[in-house]
C-alpha cells in the first residue's frame, strides 16, 4: 500500500509526540521521521501536525487522516493473528463509547469479557458527544432511540432500557404517597423532570400529560443528578430498571413498563466488525 509506512509512522509520531521518542520506538534517525512526515503532508496536500518545542501535535486534518490510519492498522494486526492461528488470543485495547447513563446497563458485559480475557484493556468513554467509529474514535457503541441509519455500521439489537417512577421513603414520609389511580392528586407532590435541551427521553410525554408545570421541582438531563435529586427527597422521578434495584432508599410507585422505555443498540463498523476482539466482545453482549 502507497505510503503506508509514512503513515505508520505518522500514527506513531501522534501517540508518543516526539520525533526523538517515535525514533526510539520504531528504529530509524529522526532525519527519517521528519522526511516521512513530509512526503505524507505533500501527498495529501495539507498539513499533519502542528510543530511546537513540546513535539508534535495533530492538526483536525491530521487527526481525521491517523483516526483512519489507527483503523487500517488493527486490521491488518487482526489478519495477521489469524493467519498464525492465534485469532483466538484478544489483546491490546478496545475502546467502549456510550452516554454516562448507560454505563450500568453495558458493565456486566465488560465485567464477563475482561474475565475471559484479562490481557485485553478496556477504554470506556462516556459523553453526550457521539463518537464517530468511521473515524476510528472507538470500536463500539452502545446508542438509544432509533436504530442508527448510517450505511456503513453495523447495527445490532442490544436489549430495552425501561423506566419506573420512583420516590424515596423520605419523600413519602414527608409528603405521603401519590394516589396513581387519581392523577389529578398529582398537583399536590413534586417532580424531577427533564431538561429542555435533553434529548426526548421516553418518560417526557407522560410528565407533559400528568404533571403541572409548577410541580416541577428540579430539571436535570443528567441521570447522575436525576438520581440523586429522587434518592434526597427533592421529588418524584423515572429512573431506569438498571439502577433502580440497587438503591434501597427507594419505593416503586410505577413498575417499569414497555411503554416507558428505550432501545438500545450495539453499533461497530464494517471495517472492525469482524476483527477478533470486536466479535470476541459482541459474543458476551448477545449472550
Amino acid at each position: 500500500m502507497r505510503y503506508w509506512l509514512e503513515l505508520k509512522t505518522a500514527l506513531v509520531l501522534s501517540q508518543l509526540g516526539t520525533v526523538s521518542a517515535t525514533s526510539r520506538e520504531i528504529g530509524v534517525h529522526r532525519a527519517t521521521i521528519n522526511r516521512r512526515i513530509d512526503t505524507l503532508e505533500s501527498a495529501f496536500q495539507t498539513r499533519l501536525f502542528h510543530r511546537h518545542a513540546r513535539g508534535f501535535s495533530l492538526t483536525d486534518n491530521g487527526r481525521d487522516i491517523i483516526q483512519v490510519a489507527a483503523r487500517a492498522d488493527e486490521m491488518f494486526a487482526d489478519l495477521q493473528a489469524r493467519q498464525r492461528g492465534s485469532a483466538k488470543l484478544v489483546s491490546g485495547t478496545l475502546i467502549l463509547t456510550s452516554v454516562a447513563g448507560l454505563a450500568a446497563t453495558v458493565m456486566p458485559a465488560i465485567t464477563a469479557f475482561q474475565r475471559q480475557h484479562p490481557e485485553t484493556k478496556i477504554e470506556f468513554i462516556a459523553e453526550a458527544r457521539l463518537l464517530q467509529l468511521e473515524t476510528g474514535e472507538a470500536h463500539i457503541a452502545f446508542r438509544g432511540g432509533p436504530a442508527p441509519k448510517e450505511p456503513d455500521y453495523v447495527v445490532i439489537p442490544f436489549r430495552p432500557v425501561r423506566f419506573g417512577l420512583y420516590a424515596s421513603k423520605d419523600y413519602i414520609e414527608r409528603h405521603g404517597r401519590p394516589d396513581l389511580s387519581d392523577l389529578s392528586e398529582l398537583r399536590h407532590h413534586r417532580f424531577i423532570g427533564p431538561s429542555p435541551e435533553q434529548d426526548y427521553p421516553p418518560y417526557t410525554q407522560w410528565i407533559i400529560d400528568n404533571v403541572p408545570e409548577e410541580c416541577i421541582a428540579l430539571r436535570t438531563g443528567s441521570r447522575h443528578v436525576r438520581t440523586l435529586a429522587i434518592c434526597h427527597g427533592v421529588g418524584i422521578g423515572f429512573i431506569d430498571n438498571q439502577h433502580a434495584p440497587f438503591l434501597e432508599e427507594l419505593v416503586e410507585l410505577l413498575p417499569p413498563a414497555d411503554e416507558l422505555k428505550v432501545d438500545l443498540w450495539i453499533v461497530t463498523h464494517v471495517d472492525l466488525h469482524r476483527t477478533s476482539k470486536v466479535q470476541a466482545f459482541l459474543e458476551h453482549v448477545q449472550t
